[in-house]
């Protein structure tokens, strides 16, 4: 993490006050926005926002341990005379300032990641690779907004070799920011789809926003992204750019794809053109979490790590929670994914649930995508026509607009095998009425709808089994 003297962080955030000589050798080691998490030694920066202002909490800062702050000149009665307090314009670019001065600092390859599914897992499979040959850090959870990103990058150590940061975005221009300040030598863009057509009205705005991360990007940097998408080759491909394009996906078409693969509950199976001789494992089903894997097969290759050493950091792939998690019990197993949703995720988790082996009862819970605009209820309706009934025993739908994902599916499932509810444990009974020995439970619904609540209902009771 950050370790500077209070002098040095007056410059990098360009203060407004000068520092008494006494104050001016004063260290932090590391920052905080939030006093309930401050370390000793912290520099504490308050944040305003809509419902909170940090500035309130400074005595707490100060209590708890913070050796210094930052302080918004326009905010009244800043707390000088005891701790070093350095006066700002605004203490959310003051941040960003920071990040982006201590990141230009340190000699770290920065690889950042985009894409409107897979960044979160193509980031921890991506940091589980590089970790076998490179002191490696990533980003913390989902920390990939305009403050997640200034926090990730503070929280490097001078001795990183490897960064793997994950961006997201609310809107447009604010991917370009977070590549202002994290100035990636590696870009990856996983894909473009539905995901935040409430904020900006169509993919073509999603394509443009994802494309931001070049901002950024250094001259001699590498753009890898999934090549199977047909808008990021159409969006790539309209003019020359500064950098080298890599492509990775299913098609063989793509410079990293696979030229076999085999999936089952344990995880996935594969050889790449690369090798043909070695076969690849991920602990993690799905389509698309293979084209994630070759992601970070490209990425960690260009780095010059032999495909043996990615082996082994491939099959130890571990991710951020209720993505994808599979839970075994003695009855059944359930798909936990109920981090996020939307039509592209939602299609694919439907896909690779037809697709897993086995004669095992097989049962779909999904609940709403949120942020789809104008087209949610389109939307909505679409991934209902997907239900299959000759490959889905039961779909089960909660929430409000997943209402038109089981009218939808009603015209290809009998209507005793769907069923809508806006009540969770009511629809957990239900579940367990109808579940069979060894039943597959896919759950996957947007972060807002807490389906890991049915996860838990479910889980009650039953003995887990080990792995």
């Amino acid at each position: 993490m950050i370790q500077k003297t209070i002098q040095q962080i007056s410059v990098m955030v360009r203060a407004m006050n000068k520092i008494p000589q006494e104050q001016a050798a004063v260290e932090i080691r590391g920052v905080s926005i939030d006093t309930r998490t401050l370390q000793q030694g912290n520099l504490y920066i308050p944040i305003a926002g809509e419902r909170f202002n940090g500035h309130e909490f400074a005595r707490q800062a100060i209590e708890a341990g913070a050796a210094a702050m930052l302080w918004n000149k326009s905010e009244p009665n800043p707390p000088i005379g005891g701790i070093p307090v350095l006066l700002v314009t605004d203490t959310l670019t003051a941040i960003q300032a920071l990040a982006r001065e201590y990141r230009m600092q340190l000699p770290v390859k920065v690889i950042a990641i985009t894409g409107s599914n897979g960044k979160t897992s193509t980031k921890d499979i991506l940091a589980g690779c590089l970790s076998k040959s490179f002191r490696t850090q990533k980003t913390f959870g989902n920390l990939n907004n305009h403050l997640g990103v200034p926090l990730t990058l503070l929280e490097l150590n001078e001795d990183t070799e490897m960064a793997v940061v994950e961006m997201g975005m609310s809107g447009l221009g604010e991917i370009a920011l977070l590549s202002s300040l994290a100035l990636p030598d590696i870009a990856i863009i996983t894909n473009i789809g539905d995901a935040h057509l409430g904020d900006l009205g169509s993919k073509e705005n999603i394509l443009k926003a994802k494309l931001e991360i070049l901002h950024g990007l250094k001259r001699d940097g590498i753009l890898y992204y999934n090549g199977d998408d047909p808008m990021l080759r159409t969006g790539l491909g309209v003019q020359e750019w500064p950098y080298d394009l890599k492509t990775f996906g299913m098609e063989a078409h793509n410079d990293y794809h696979p030229v076999c693969h085999e999936m089952n509950l344990e995880g996935t199976s594969f050889k790449i053109a690369q090798d043909l001789l070695m076969s690849l494992t991920i602990p993690l089903i799905g389509h698309f979490q293979l084209v994630n894997a070759l992601a970070a097969i490209a990425v960690a290759s260009n780095l010059g790590m032999d495909l043996g050493t990615v082996k082994a950091g491939l099959a130890e792939a571990k991710l951020t929670g209720m993505r994808n998690e599979v839970v075994r019990t003695d009855h059944f197993t359930i798909i936990n994914d109920t981090y996020k949703s939307n039509p592209a995720s939602a299609a694919a988790a439907l896909q690779t649930l037809y697709t897993l082996p086995g004669s095992r009862q097989k049962i779909a819970v999904l609940g709403d995508m949120q942020d789809m605009g104008e087209q949610a209820v389109s939307l909505h309706e679409e991934l209902g026509s997907l239900a299959d009934a000759e490959q889905l025993d039961y779909l089960f739908t909660f929430g409000p607009l997943s209402e038109h994902t089981a009218r939808s599916a009603l015209k290809r499932m009998n209507a005793g095998h769907v069923f809508h509810y806006t009540n969770k444990q009511e629809m957990v009974r239900h579940i367990k009425t109808i579940l069979k020995q060894d039943a597959l439970i896919w759950i996957k619904a947007s972060r807002a709808l807490k389906l890991e609540d049915v996860v838990s209902s479910l889980l009650k009771d039953q003995v887990l089994k080990a792995g």
